[in-house]
């Protein structure tokens, strides 16, 4: 049965319906809004768990339902790691940078850096942010179209476009109070869809296994091994890069990155400011571990459910009109034959509760895993042959397929309208934050007069727009990487570590001035990129997260530097 005529008519009704309902009300309930003030910062009247669901649902793009689960199901619940840093970062966000920025009253965090060193200081970070953040807008819409184009056999480009449109009309037309009241009911969508995919699961599992019984079966195959207490480079994810890397990622991203704080410059006070983001702080990685959780219950599930060689319908689809057609079909019979001792292994387990059977289940798991990475190879090489761009890493098809092929009816539009709600609620934030930042830090502070707020607020709705139809124009052309997820916290970690250095000599170096500043931020930014190419054609090894750390550390040390050596040079001419 082709994927797309699984969606019943009352899926499409539950898609339609939600989505739309989400967009109207959202250019509805902020549709008088006619100052500055209202549309950037919301009126200011945020409560705080307005606040913490919106910082919430900015971060927790589509990428996040589509590619955490996958993330598990293949490698296991370790990915929660990234996560340890973010409730230190809220901390001290809430002690350092809430206070300053409620104080001056800045419509964005860069405004700030104008007044602590200069203006070039403040459009280089500025733009910094611009050049990280569009990127990161187009990659949210197409995260989400580029999977369920392959899925559904949708439209690519379509898709695109279409998302991209419905988050525009609301942002344009609202606003930051928009994007904050449309994120309330995206989050609900989201965790109502969530939660109900994962007691379906549970609820799909043979009679004798017990929840207990199904962390069992992933723990023997490693899924359930949660910290990494090792220092090695080789692992990506350790509780070491999660604290150091995550804090110095997380300060970054909620610190000043302008998608975040224009969520929270929107509350009434400072301590609707504050709570908003300990609630976030507090639920961040209980959040991540769940959605995890239900990725490594979908592998739980495809223990007793036979499951694709991969996951991904075009490579399939690609393989079996190739010359490669009759080894990947050998492939497919060798996973049967596993699939079929293990479910007899599994039966036994049941039976007789005996331990030794979960040592036998990850060893039939490590054959399995073995015949899917030469379904990879032989997917590259297809690939390759046939000069054509084929994605051989399926995690981002794993929860998508369980979804379509054994959810109920009017469930799979709901877990659809999950998706596409988590792209729409970062994407608005993104946009909303691009617009806010092109008006208050170039436009405004460059056009050399004062203008009116109907005419600011005019531009603002211009350059939201212009972002948005940018961001659509990207996810076009994009293309995937390893792993969505991973993508986009690559993009953010080669730019944020410099950033939060810059924030950081503006906080607690006084002495250090705007030229050693300026200059030492392009320098950074340069070693920094330097650095992650060296890592990809694996010159060094320093997995992305380390970045964050890197870039703060060496935009300090060099902002020091060349002030020292400046400071020195003027007492030098003085002297003489």
């Amino acid at each position: 049965m082709d994927a797309l005529n699984k969606l019943a008519w009352l899926d499409w009704t539950v898609l339609s319906v939600t989505l739309l309902t989400i967009v109207l009300y959202g250019a509805w309930k902020t549709r008088k809004n006619k100052n500055v003030q209202d549309y950037l910062k919301g009126g200011n009247d945020s409560k705080w768990w307005t606040i913490g669901l919106s910082v919430m649902a900015t971060q927790a793009s589509a990428i996040t339902f589509l590619s955490t689960p996958g993330q598990a199901f293949h490698d296991g619940m370790g990915f929660v790691q990234f996560y340890f840093g973010v409730p230190i970062a809220m901390v001290v966000i809430c002690m350092v940078f809430i206070p300053l920025y409620h104080r001056l009253k800045v419509y964005t965090a860069y405004e700030f850096l104008e007044n602590r060193f200069d203006l070039k200081t403040r459009t280089l970070t500025a733009i910094l942010f611009l050049v990280q953040r569009g990127l990161a807008a187009g990659i949210t819409i197409f995260a989400p179209a580029i999977i369920l184009s392959a899925v559904l056999g949708w439209n690519l480009t379509l898709l695109n476009i279409i998302i991209g449109i419905l988050v525009i009309i609301y942002t344009v037309s609202g606003g930051t109070k928009a994007v904050s009241v449309t994120q309330k009911h995206q989050m609900a969508v989201i965790f109502t869809g969530m939660f109900i995919a994962f007691f379906l699961i549970i609820s799909y599992l043979p009679d004798g296994i017990t929840f207990s019984k199904a962390l069992d079966i992933a723990g023997a195959s490693g899924k359930m091994e949660v910290l990494d207490f090792s220092f090695s480079l080789e692992n990506r994810y350790t509780v070491w890069s999660g604290l150091i890397g995550g804090t110095f990622l997380a300060l970054s991203y909620f610190g000043t990155d302008q998608s975040q704080v224009q969520r929270y410059l929107s509350g009434k006070s400072i301590k609707e400011m504050r709570m908003g983001l300990i609630f976030n702080g507090l639920l961040k990685v209980p959040m991540q571990f769940f959605i995890l959780l239900v990725g490594v219950m979908v592998f739980v599930f495809y223990q007793f459910n036979s499951s694709p060689i991969n996951f991904n319908p075009k490579a399939e689809e690609a393989v079996s009109n190739s010359a490669y057609a009759s080894k990947y079909e050998t492939l497919k019979a060798e996973q049967e034959k596993i699939f079929n001792d293990k479910e007899t292994i599994i039966n036994k387990y049941i039976e007789t509760n005996d331990a030794k059977y979960t040592d036998y289940i990850a060893l039939a798991n490590e054959a399995d895993q073995d015949i899917r990475e030469e379904a990879k190879q032989i997917i590259k090489k297809v690939a390759e042959e046939t000069n054509t761009k084929i994605e051989t890493n399926d995690k981002d098809y794993v929860f998508i397929h369980f979804i379509l092929n054994n959810l109920p009816k009017g469930l799979i539009g709901l877990l659809l309208a999950v998706i596409l709600s988590a792209a729409m609620s970062s994407t608005a934030s993104e946009l909303n934050a691009l617009g806010s930042t092109t008006t208050m830090d170039l436009y405004k502070r460059n056009v050399g007069k004062e203008v009116d707020d109907l005419h600011m607020v005019k531009a603002s709705k211009f350059f939201t727009l212009a972002w948005g139809v940018l961001a659509i124009l990207i996810a076009c052309v994009a293309h995937l990487a390893d792993n969505l997820i991973q993508l986009v916290n690559i993009i953010g970690s080669i730019f944020y570590g410099n950033v939060l250095g810059i924030f950081l000599l503006a906080f607690f170096f006084k002495f250090v001035k705007g030229n050693a500043v300026f200059i030492g931020a392009i320098i950074t930014q340069l070693i920094v990129i330097a650095l992650y190419l060296l890592n990809e054609y694996n010159y060094i090894n320093l997995p992305y997260l380390w970045l964050n750390f890197v870039g703060c550390a060496i935009v300090i040390a060099i902002a020091i530097l060349i002030q020292s050596m400046l400071k020195s040079d003027t007492i030098n001419k003085t002297q003489e």
